[in-house]
């Protein structure tokens, strides 16, 4: 009987440590689990959203490596997904409304899709403000951040720089002098390129990029401001006969590219996380994107040059000299419209100006 109870209680302490023993390692296995899942979760994927193709230079040359700058900083606890083409849904001018309200994490915009909204950036697109180097009004506008940063108080600024500027195109008529565009329809990209356009005796109409090709095809227009990069993306060598601009490549004032994140989406980011953010666009990335939208110009160019019957047309000091005139006036309203606001517009233009001579090669 005594060895039985013996037996009994040495089996009954073996069946407590087996059960103990696989507790112990179901839950080890358990927390490995659960970290794994943190661990996961971690992981925070960032949308962007933009209205350009998946073949444009902006994704292929910059939001991709970007993206992939910013996954490797990051440890892989950041990840960047693109949407091209307003895959997401809307419409271009309702992109910054997109990242305002947080239904797109990122969005790369232009101020002239929303007027009004950034009424002190719109003087780095201003002609005869900027000339025509994208590297300097780009640095100019890092540099004099504090002039336009009440502009983004709704969403946190990541990259603002600008094209290498506005050409001019039209689809059959050469332009050689102001005078040629006397009557003529052409796209504006925003607001000032219009009074511009309005200064130069043509007639402005205001579209997005996208809808331009189909609007040069059926000559409901006769042209139109853009730079020469989305030449290639939209084949506009075949809707366009000429391109103008001045001898010395300047351009008919410039649009202004905005890099734009949610703000709440912003601070829920971890301070490391943030950083990442930040240090992924300091200056030597303004000076990169600068460059590159100066070098993905040449292949446009090109493209209108070896075109049938296509041509550049570069206009001599005198006859830019007249587009300089209009361009003027165009400041002056500007700074006139700006005054009115309570912003100081001369100061703005004065300033960025000077930022802009100082970076200009």
């Amino acid at each position: 009987m005594i060895k039985i109870l013996i037996l009994f209680k040495t089996k009954e302490r073996e069946f407590m440590k087996n059960i103990i023993t696989k507790s112990a390692f179901l839950f080890a296995g358990a927390m490995l689990f659960a970290s794994s899942v943190v661990a996961k979760d971690e992981v925070k994927t960032l949308t962007v959203h933009h209205f350009l193709s998946s073949k444009s230079p902006l994704q292929t040359k910059f939001l991709e490596p970007w993206a992939k700058k910013i996954e490797e900083t990051s440890d892989g606890k950041l990840k960047i997904e693109i949407f091209p083409s307003m895959s997401m849904g809307g419409k271009p001018n309702e992109l910054y409304k997109q990242v305002r309200d947080g239904s797109a994490d990122i969005v790369w915009t232009l101020p002239g899709y929303t007027p009004g909204v950034f009424p002190r950036t719109e003087v780095f697109e201003l002609p005869t403000v900027h000339i025509g180097d994208s590297v300097a009004t780009s640095i100019a506008i890092r540099e004099k951040f504090d002039l336009i940063k009440d502009d983004f108080t709704d969403v946190q600024p990541l990259l603002v720089y600008v094209a290498a500027g506005n050409a001019m195109h039209t689809v059959n008529k050469k332009i050689s002098s102001i005078e040629d565009l006397k009557g003529l329809k052409l796209r504006a990209p925003s607001r000032t390129a219009g009074w511009y356009i309005e200064e130069m005796g043509a007639e402005p109409v205001g579209m997005p990029l996208p809808a331009l090709p189909q609007a040069l095809s059926k000559n409901a227009i006769d042209g139109g401001l853009i730079p020469f990069e989305v030449f290639p993306p939209y084949k506009f060598a075949q809707l366009t006969q000429y391109s103008v601009e001045g001898e010395k490549g300047e351009r008919f004032g410039t649009s202004v590219f905005m890099l734009l994140m949610n703000k709440d989406r912003f601070n829920s980011l971890s301070k490391d996380l943030q950083k990442v953010l930040m240090d992924s666009v300091n200056i030597d990335t303004v000076k990169e994107v600068g460059q590159l939208w100066m070098d993905v110009e040449k292949p446009g160019i090109k493209m209108q040059n070896d075109s049938e019957n296509g041509e550049v047309v570069k206009l001599d000091s005198k006859a830019m000299s007249e587009f300089n005139a209009a361009g003027e006036l165009v400041v002056k309203r500007w700074i006139n419209e700006a005054n009115e606001k309570g912003i100081d517009g001369q100061k703005l233009v004065d300033l960025a100006r000077e930022a802009i001579s100082k970076n200009s090669k």
